[in-house]
């Protein structure tokens, strides 16, 4: 009886520390949980703050802000460094009327690299 106990015990103890890991790992992915401006959002320009959230710190030395204007032309936008560890801000300026996509790259604190777009309109100049 006792190999048995024992051979529950090791199976259970291994599947609980793989379950663990397993939710560990994939809750360190980057989701993006706000921005602003909002996904489809209106903004009024010329002037853009940006600013984006995520579930876990990212590393903001390694992550990119690109800015699709509508003539289809991007842009690169600085991120600030004063940003706290799970979000990324910058300052979109001189943006006329239109409609722009936010695209943006990041690498989470698992080390996976995370991409994803926002399209948005500003509405005056």
């Amino acid at each position: 009886m006792q190999p048995v106990r024992t051979l529950v015990f090791k199976l259970t103890f291994f599947t609980l520390a793989a379950l663990v890991i397993f939710v560990a790992s994939a809750s360190a992915h980057a989701v993006l949980l706000e921005s602003s401006p909002a996904l489809k959002g209106s903004v009024a320009g010329p002037d853009v703050p940006i600013k984006l959230r995520f579930n876990v710190r990212i590393d903001a030395g390694r992550s990119r802000l690109t800015l699709v204007r509508p003539d289809g032309s991007t842009q690169p936008l600085e991120i600030s460094k004063q940003s706290p560890a799970d979000s990324l801000s910058a300052q979109a300026t001189g943006l006329p009327r239109g409609a722009y996509i936010l695209r943006w790259q990041v690498l989470a604190s698992d080390g996976h690299i995370t991409r994803g777009e926002i399209s948005f309109s500003v509405t005056s100049a």
